[in-house]
């Protein structure tokens, strides 16, 4: 058996622990995503364990915590004096548009409390465990005639909870790394250097908005992006939304972040540098106003203040185009064989999902379990 030389390490801790117990699914991250795979998991596999770490206190808290989203509906194509008489604010510079008469908006939060719930009541077969932290993650190398609880394949999840110093491991049949703004490092913990994965962020900023110029708006209007812009593909440009409480809010706007260079960091510190841009700033809102104004010319600018912020994870930086969803499968016998033969110890990684991950993240679980696993 020949073993690959590999970087395992996701947050401070060097040693490799061996499994404690066996699961038959372990999920990081419960976001949008993870809570609908282990949903699903739990339902479909009622005699099987699905565990679903998160290491925030609670669900829903990194890429998907926004209050409303909008799920995509049938269109139809109309003049731009169709679309103005649907919405008198639109300006007169606009000639075409696109009407989704069927688009709503959702209740994450209130989505996330649903999955939730029917986890916690799924007699046993799904366990949420909040405040755990992933720090480690290796494909399981058993000894002769070694196994965990039956098992001789997998991956050795190394983990802490809450202000616990002392990592517990456990031995993961399937892993599913739905961990939003993470996956990347914990695929790449894995990876040798050439073959890892870059990550991108990018910073959306939320304003609400009341004043003149909105009086007659009853839809979520979205601009066409301009991809000769600064932004691409990196935002549907600054849109029209509405929250749960009716009030207007534009955005998001999109501006890339860099992550620091610090040698003294681990991975994870690194990866988390996002958490310090999350504060909502009024630098932004000059840019925004002008963005809005081209086709809504009635809005005043001082109606216009900051309100929240978000971070998209990215595979592909700026002005690198359009990348859909990655959802990648691996084998843990791949990473220390030296020949890879019948895979066993799957890991699947959910990589670069952003905010229509929320809106497809049913879909996306149905794919996962019915065809993956």
């Amino acid at each position: 058996m020949q073993k690959r030389n590999f970087l395992a390490v996701i947050a401070g801790l060097t040693i490799a622990k061996k499994p404690e117990m066996a699961v038959d699914h372990l999920i990081i991250g419960a976001g949008a995503i993870g809570l609908a795979i282990a949903q699903r998991l739990a339902y479909k596999f009622p005699n099987r364990s699905t565990y679903l770490v998160e290491r925030n206190d609670r669900v829903g808290e990194e890429t998907s915590p926004n209050s409303s989203k909008s799920p995509v509906a049938p269109t139809r194509f109309i003049s731009g004096d169709e679309a103005r008489e649907l919405e008198p604010d639109l300006s007169h510079e606009i000639t075409a548009a696109i009407e989704s008469p069927e688009t709503g908006i959702l209740d994450s939060h209130s989505f996330f409390e649903s999955l939730e719930k029917l986890i916690d009541e799924s007699n046993g077969a799904g366990v949420i465990a909040l405040g755990t932290k992933v720090v480690r993650v290796d494909p399981y190398v058993p000894e002769p005639g070694e196994s965990i609880d039956g098992s001789t394949s997998g991956w050795a999840v190394q983990f802490v909870t809450g202000d616990s110093d002392e990592p517990d491991s456990i031995l993961a049949r399937t892993l599913i790394n739905a961990s939003g703004l993470s996956s990347t490092l914990v695929l790449n913990a894995l990876l040798p250097p050439e073959k890892r994965l870059a990550a991108f962020f990018s910073r959306g900023s939320y304003a609400s908005y009341r004043g003149p110029g909105t009086s007659s708006i009853n839809r979520l209007i979205y601009p066409v992006p301009e991809q000769g812009t600064s932004h691409g593909h990196a935002s549907l440009g600054t849109h029209l939304t509405v929250d749960m409480e009716g009030n207007i809010k534009f955005g998001p706007d999109a501006e890339w972040l860099q992550p620091p260079e610090d040698p003294a960091l681990d991975g994870q510190e690194i990866h988390d540098f996002w958490k310090q841009h999350l504060v909502p700033s009024d630098s932004r809102l000059d840019q925004m106003y002008q963005a809005v104004l081209t086709y809504l010319p009635g809005i005043h600018r001082d109606g216009l203040s900051s309100d929240y912020v978000g971070i998209r994870p990215k595979l592909v930086g700026q002005g690198h185009g359009f990348q859909d969803f990655i959802i990648r499968p691996d084998w843990s016998t791949d990473f220390y064989r030296a020949q890879a033969d019948t895979g066993s110890g799957r890991m699947i990684s959910l990589m670069g999902i952003e905010s229509p991950g929320l809106t497809s993240s049913l879909a996306i679980a149905e794919m996962i379990v019915e065809e993956l696993i």
